[in-house]
């Protein structure tokens, strides 16, 4: 086996132990788990099977080759295509499990001729995908075996009058079409509150270590951790630069570790002296470690750390970045979403 100098390790614990939390805040809503783009780039199927154990049934992915991806699916679970289904989709979704979650007129005309369930999405403000309200019930979808009709949050981050309105427009369409189920809140939206829960929730970020509101803070646990093996110790000496641009000039002689992470690895330019390591030992935080920052820029496949006190690491040992999803996003600028869905091929994905 190849060695890999990129580790990923992922908390199984953490990732169930979020999505209990989601489902408790839920009340009597199901709770789902959105698994699309790869589980947020942890990992689709590691996912599913854990979550599953857990007791979640109710997945959802982007599109046909996601969903392909995952097979064969277990018979007692419900997987979901939000992005519906196209023209070239068809030969697909008719061999699938899986349900279209239809978008538009044009998708709900090629689904009926299936006979098959599905779901439906109503654009309540959001602008990008679903059918609007006065489609909803002008009799489009009559003859669909509907099992969850569907809506999706504009500003659940944000304390926005956006949201109930969402929510009353919802509340009005559903009034018109008759579906097994009614859905509305992604992880934003399950922080908002029972009212917003409907019969089932369908959390993402939240359940991978993102906290999208303050009433998550304190409950969601970290999920991934990314170690990155040290290549080379080297000194910078009063007045040399480190790395590309000259970013950073040393104000006095410091020790560097270069570890084997950069940007093509999803650890972005935005941690260019912002980004930070955990060292054993050293001054004390309240995390339980010290801190060493990262100095100059970022590059494609490097990052130099600033190691001064720690004389014990050398070539080949390890260091983790600090990737506690909201300390991450305030030092890079990018979304916790970003975060996850950037991390690369190269990680070795260890799943404890």
């Amino acid at each position: 086996m190849v060695h890999c100098p990129l580790r990923l390790t992922l908390d199984g614990d953490a990732l169930v132990a979020n999505w209990h939390w989601l489902a408790h805040r839920g009340g009597g809503a199901a709770c789902g788990a959105a698994v699309k783009a790869d589980g947020y780039g942890l990992g689709a199927r590691e996912v599913v099977h854990r979550l599953q154990a857990a007791g979640c049934r109710d997945f959802f992915v982007s599109t046909w080759a996601e969903a392909a991806g995952l097979m064969p699916w277990p018979s007692d679970l419900d997987l979901v295509v939000l992005h519906g289904v196209g023209a070239d989709d068809m030969t697909a979704a008719r061999a699938s499990p899986a349900r279209p979650l239809l978008n538009s007129p044009e998708q709900v005309a090629r689904w009926k001729e299936t006979g098959r369930p599905c779901d439906v999405m109503i654009d309540t403000g959001m602008n990008r995908l679903g059918l609007t309200g006065e489609q909803a019930a002008s009799g489009l979808l009559d003859g669909l075996a509907i099992d969850t009709l569907m809506s999706h949050l504009a500003c659940g981050d944000e304390e926005s009058p956006m949201n109930e309105a969402q929510r009353a427009a919802f509340v009005a369409v559903a009034a018109k079409v008759k579906a097994r189920r009614l859905s509305l809140a992604n992880s934003a939206g399950v922080c908002l509150g029972p009212d917003f829960a409907f019969d089932l929730t369908r959390p993402g970020l939240a359940l991978y270590g993102g906290v999208p509101r303050a009433e998550a803070e304190g409950h969601i646990r970290q999920v991934a951790r990314i170690e990155a093996q040290i290549v080379q110790r080297r000194q910078a000496k009063t007045g040399q630069s480190v790395g590309y641009g000259a970013s950073f000039i040393a104000n006095r002689d410091c020790e560097l570790a270069i570890v084997n992470l950069g940007y093509a690895d999803g650890y972005l330019r935005g941690f260019s002296g912002t980004g930070r390591a955990r060292i054993a030992g050293g001054p004390s935080s309240t995390l339980g470690t010290s801190f060493v920052p990262v100095v100059g820029r970022v590059s494609m496949d490097l990052t130099a750390i600033r190691v001064d006190d720690a004389p014990e690491l050398a070539e080949g040992d390890w260091l983790e970045l600090d990737f506690h999803l909201p300390d991450a996003a305030g030092q890079s600028g990018l979304s916790q979403y970003e975060l996850l869905t950037c991390l690369g091929a190269r990680f070795e994905r260890r799943w404890a």
